[in-house]
């Protein structure tokens, strides 16, 4: 049968078209699998990240297991345990490893907090914990700093592409997948040590209604801009973006155009609460003494005095220094400030009194009522005391309790903050110093 030209022409055009709508819809196919691919894996990379998160956590507690003295301390850190473990156990549910059976790492995350309640309803009872608990409660914190480092770095090659979360289908060129490392971590579970057990500060100081704004008088939106361009030293015409914050803490917020300023001033006795200017600091040129000397004199400026500089961390390039307010010496952790530092010219970059704001008030501090001696025979034998002060230190009740703070050296080097109560001399709290060439933190 002959085609006539035309019609040559039409079953070729037509062939042309399906073939174009074909290859169309199998791009949106192929784009729509890649979407839906990049969210599983989005998914998954941050349960390796809470999952890491969790791990460390518990290591971190664990470490502070060996420094407690008193039932009391061991129960509320074994609550911390759980909680800890509950959190890896739910990130680790959610990562594509259904096949593996992860027994021993799931017994691990449930066992640390076993153990540690265990032993502090023991101490609860009045009695005391031997050598060979403690020697339980070091090896299992040994173990879990190992398998914090192995999470960690097993998180960061999946990061860098060296691990794959999922294969793509490809076998031949995908890596190696996630399952391969957590293979790893269930063999390790052979230095695991067997227990024997009878069974199964802090973010909350801005909850409360702020104490400085309460009852002061309201401000206009003008002199509001005006103590922002004092307290920034910039002209009050850059800051055009005007809005406001609600919440337990209203502010006028301030803000120049394109978003690289901003600044809040409580609409109740016209605060600055916190302000942010977003440039790079392209080098650290000053100290870190000149760093803090730097905070402290921004701090005198806007006439807020009696601050003492607690810690500090220098990160890219920007010291930021923590504050708590000095009460006839009694350090008052409730009442905080960070002011953060351009370490190549000392620029302040940023400025955040909220912790301040909400707790400071004239204070009728009570006298201790048992002497710094008394309060080191509660501190752990396992501690060498280096020095000690009165610290006011915020509770999860919203409250504020007097306490003997003591600075102390563990046997490892480790430095070491642990809270004696003042009036009762029970163990309150401890933290552990987190000491580097960039400033001193607590955990």
């Amino acid at each position: 049968m002959d085609i006539s030209k035309r019609n040559a022409v039409r079953i070729v055009s037509f062939t042309v078209a399906v073939v174009g709508v074909l290859a169309v819809r199998n791009i949106q196919l192929m784009s729509s699998e890649k979407r839906a691919l990049r969210s599983v894996n989005y998914n998954y990379s941050r349960a390796m990240g809470d999952l890491c998160d969790a791990v460390e956590n518990v290591s971190d507690t664990l470490e502070k297991e060996l420094y407690a003295g008193s039932g009391k301390m061991h129960q509320s850190l074994a609550v911390k345990l759980y909680r800890e473990a509950s959190s890896a156990k739910a990130a680790l549910s959610q990562l594509p490893i259904e096949e593996l059976q992860l027994e021993n790492t799931y017994k691990f995350l449930s066992q640390v907090g076993n153990y540690s309640m265990a032993v502090s309803e023991r101490l609860m009872n009045g009695e005391e914990i031997t050598d060979e608990e403690y020697e339980n409660i070091s090896s299992l914190y040994d173990f879990s700093k190992e398998l914090s480092e192995d999470m960690w770095e097993l998180e960061s090659s999946v990061n860098s592409g060296e691990i794959a979360l999922t294969q793509t289908g490809s076998q031949q060129s995908d890596p190696p997948t996630v399952t391969e490392g957590f293979s790893d971590f269930e063999g390790s579970f052979e230095s695991y040590p067997s227990l024997i057990y009878d069974g199964p500060f802090s973010d909350n100081i801005l909850e409360r209604t702020p104490r400085m704004t309460a009852e002061a008088e309201n401000v206009s939106q003008t002199k509001a801009l005006e103590r922002c361009s004092l307290g920034l030293n910039m002209n009050s015409t850059v800051f055009t973006d005007i809005s406001e914050v609600e919440g337990k803490m209203p502010c006028w917020r301030f803000s120049n155009e394109d978003k690289t300023v901003a600044c809040e001033v409580t609409k109740q006795g016209g605060y600055i609460s916190y302000f942010l200017k977003s440039r790079i600091s392209e080098s650290t040129v000053l100290t870190n003494e000149q760093g803090v000397k730097a905070a402290e004199d921004f701090l005198d400026d806007l006439g807020i005095l009696s601050m003492k500089t607690t810690y500090y961390e220098n990160i890219d390039n920007v010291l930021t220094v923590n504050f708590a307010y000095n009460d006839l010496d009694v350090c008052c952790y409730t009442d905080l400030i960070k002011v953060s530092v351009a370490m190549d010219d000392g620029e302040i970059l940023g400025f955040d009194a909220k912790g301040f704001l909400v707790n400071h008030y004239d204070r009728d501090i009570p006298e201790a009522d048992i002497s710094q001696s008394r309060a080191k025979e509660s501190v752990s034998p396992r501690l060498e005391i280096i020095s000690g002060r009165l610290a006011l230190i915020p509770t999860d009740g919203l409250e504020e309790k007097l306490c003997y703070e003591f600075r102390c050296r563990a046997e490892n080097g480790r430095n070491v903050l642990v809270y004696i109560n003042a009036q009762t001399a029970e163990e309150e709290q401890i933290l552990i110093l987190v000491e580097s060439k960039s400033g001193t933190l607590t955990v």
